[in-house]
């Protein structure tokens, strides 16, 4: 998503395995990749969410979103090539910043860190996620090309 501000993420290869341990290898390796930052082996990885692309989008998604303790002191970096800037953001930081302009969020990531700035803490927010079921989130688009909006499963227009 070219100048969107959207968390590390890619496709799952081969090697990553299967089910939900092969989203895990994958987001480990890709922020790696796309920000620099390496987990420990023994780092958990609670599942937060996931989001399937909208039916009417050509090119659809599957992506499973996972919270971590990044090492401290761990600034990202970006690789240069898939990510050209990189940053920390509390949540309700990079809410404002995106209402104020400053900063451009997917639609995704939005709704993500709204859920994320209920949490005064990363350890709160873990807590409150760990073995906690988590349903696919599947957007729907409704009205028409010059006049729609998206909705989410429990929005009253979502249709069935």
């Amino acid at each position: 998503m070219p100048g969107v501000w959207v968390f590390p993420g890619g496709a799952v290869d081969d090697g990553d395995g299967e089910d939900e341990a092969g989203f895990k290898a994958c987001a480990v390796r890709e922020l790696e990749e796309e920000a620099g930052i390496a987990l420990a082996a023994e780092e958990e990885l609670v599942l937060f969410s996931r989001w399937i692309t909208p039916e009417v989008v050509s090119r659809r998604f599957d992506a499973w979103f996972f919270l971590a303790l990044a090492p401290a002191h761990t600034p990202p970096e970006p690789d240069g090539v898939e990510t050209v800037d990189a940053a920390w953001f509390e949540p309700s930081k990079a809410l404002a910043a995106q209402s104020a302009g400053n900063l451009v969020l997917a639609f995704p990531t939005i709704k993500q860190l709204e859920l994320l700035a209920e949490f005064p803490t990363a350890d709160e927010a873990l807590s409150a996620h760990r073995n906690r079921p988590v349903e696919p989130i599947l957007p729907k688009v409704i009205g028409s090309s010059a006049d729609h909006q998206v909705v989410l499963p429990g929005d009253p227009e979502y249709p069935d």
